[in-house]
């Protein structure tokens, strides 16, 4: 194993492509550190796409640590979807289930049925194939933080399918631009910013 370091903190995307030079893979898994892999996990990404050529990129069922499923495939964003999941307190956002709902595919992804297709997968997990993240060229680095992986799976969208697999399984931690501080709701506006300035802007 190598580890690479000493780069500082160069934000999310840049610091996952400075291995891209250096990989010699079929696959390589992008991977948050508070992520906990269920067993088998791996393999069963493995398999899948090895038996399914025609997707480039998977996503796992992911739950929070107390076991509730979370909704991290998303349809494309608008700024009023944003907004609100990311800053509105939860007991002021039942005016606007029925569009939370669909933002974060409620109608599809489940515990079951795989989902081809999703627009968006989350950078918590990602299997990819790596000819394919070489090709994008990894990570737009002027996301600092938030939206690399909006953005990512956009692109790679547009070379390969992207699929929902649940029965590859994970755990991951909570997240929320707005409980983390200022600094972390700056850097989410910016990137999103950024993210509608170059995939075209939705408000409502």
């Amino acid at each position: 194993m190598r580890v690479l370091d000493g780069h500082g903190n160069i934000g999310y995307g840049r610091a996952h492509n400075l291995v891209l030079p250096q990989l010699d893979s079929r696959y390589h898994l992008i991977l948050n550190p508070d992520v906990v892999l269920a067993r088998e996990s791996l393999r069963r990404a493995l398999e899948y796409l090895d038996s399914h050529p025609e997707f480039g990129l998977l996503a796992p069922r992911v739950t929070d640590p107390a076991g509730h499923l979370q909704f991290l495939c998303r349809r494309y964003p608008s700024l009023l979807d944003l907004l609100v999941r990311g800053f509105l307190p939860r007991r002021w956002r039942a005016p606007f289930a029925t569009r939370l709902a669909r933002y974060e595919m409620r109608d599809l992804i489940g515990v079951v049925e795989v989902v081809p297709n999703p627009p968006i997968v989350s950078g918590c997990f990602m299997f990819v194939r790596t000819e394919l993240l070489r090709d994008l060229g990894g990570f737009d680095p002027r996301y600092f933080l938030y939206f690399e992986d909006y953005d990512l799976s956009i692109r790679a969208a547009s070379q390969s399918a992207l699929v929902y697999v649940p029965s590859v399984e994970i755990e991951h931690g909570p997240g929320g631009a707005a409980r983390k501080g200022w600094h972390h709701i700056r850097l989410f506006l910016v990137s999103a910013f950024r993210f509608f300035s170059s995939h075209g802007w939705r408000v409502f």
